[in-house]
């Protein structure tokens, strides 16, 4: 038996992304509007509100009026976008991170998928905070590297030109006032009491990213190895099936000590890695920003949803 699926905003990157995620899936039916209707509100609610499950794939508005059009109806949503994540009523799409997580999206008829750089960080600061052994008023850094994939469509024709300015082949920082929009989600999923300081940088090459975490030890409550961090890693991620924590120092898998943001390119799985020593650890996500930190996530929720293995179409 199939489900009813809508994605309202089937041309962009992320919906288009979630399209390719379903081409070899039989219970999957793909509701598609016409082109030329896809902005007409009463053409959306119908299609909506038809469906079993609908994908927000928009901007913030766009998605909160999708959410309203589809009042009275009984269809599920998974929201790409910014707007719900920090709303308690919705379920933060991030199942790895408890089975209440988990539960909750399960269970749930709305659903916030998270932010790509958010999944990186939250990833790595989620259960050190949750275990006790970083205080929830430490003070974080985070900086992180992603293709360019992930700056929208108009900044992916500008890479993609053969008039592509000079400055575009070099690493770009963005986001400098400190008002990037994953911030409060990263900051509450996270359980933190201050944002963190958060430096981006969009690269030449087309998706995949590494966030990373410093940790200072001498900061934290009790001293702390790099070994107890990695074996706090490994016991919070024991089950999962979609992040896998690597060996400490990355030993057998970085290729000449280098951890390269691309290789996890097309994938929607997460690789954790705890390097540096006793006294300075440095804590680094890599994932695909289009994959687990963006359409492969959406369907790893709605798998969740429908009750079905959460790696369906995903490996």
């Amino acid at each position: 038996m199939s489900v009813k699926v809508y994605i309202d905003g089937q041309e962009g990157t992320t919906g288009l992304k979630i399209l390719e995620r379903f081409k070899d899936r039989n219970d999957i039916e793909i509701m598609k509007i016409d082109e030329d209707k896809r902005k007409d509100n009463d053409e959306r609610k119908k299609f909506i509100c038809s469906s079993d499950f609908t994908f927000l794939c928009l901007p913030d508005a766009a998605a909160r009026e999708a959410v309203e059009l589809a009042k009275g109806s009984n269809v599920r949503i998974i929201d790409a976008s910014t707007a719900h994540r920090t709303n308690p009523d919705w379920a933060y799409g991030f199942p790895e991170l408890s089975k209440q997580h988990r539960e909750k999206i399960a269970a749930s008829s709305r659903v916030a998928v998270p932010g790509c750089y958010a999944s990186g960080f939250i990833s790595l600061v989620y259960p050190l905070v949750k275990a006790g052994i970083m205080p929830s008023d430490y003070p974080f850094v985070a900086h992180a590297v992603s293709g360019y994939s992930g700056a929208g469509k108009k900044a992916i024709a500008v890479y993609e030109s053969d008039e592509k300015p000079e400055e575009f082949y070099s690493p770009r920082q963005y986001a400098l006032p400190q008002e990037h929009k994953h911030l409060p989600e990263m900051m509450k999923i996270s359980g933190l009491d201050y944002k963190p300081v958060f430096n981006p940088l969009i690269c030449d090459y087309f998706s995949g990213m590494v966030v990373t975490v410093p940790v200072l030890t001498r900061l934290l409550p009790k001293k702390y190895t790099l070994a107890d961090i990695h074996k706090a890693f490994t016991e919070h991620y024991a089950d999962a099936n979609l992040v896998k924590v690597m060996p400490v120092m990355g030993e057998g898998v970085l290729e000449n000590g280098f951890l390269a943001a691309n290789t996890l390119s097309g994938k929607n799985n997460m690789e954790i890695f705890v390097c540096g020593n006793d006294d300075r650890i440095v804590l680094c996500s890599r994932l695909d920003n289009l994959g687990k930190g963006a359409s492969g996530a959406a369907v790893q929720c709605l798998n969740i949803m429908m009750g079905i293995d959460e790696t369906t179409g995903l490996v």
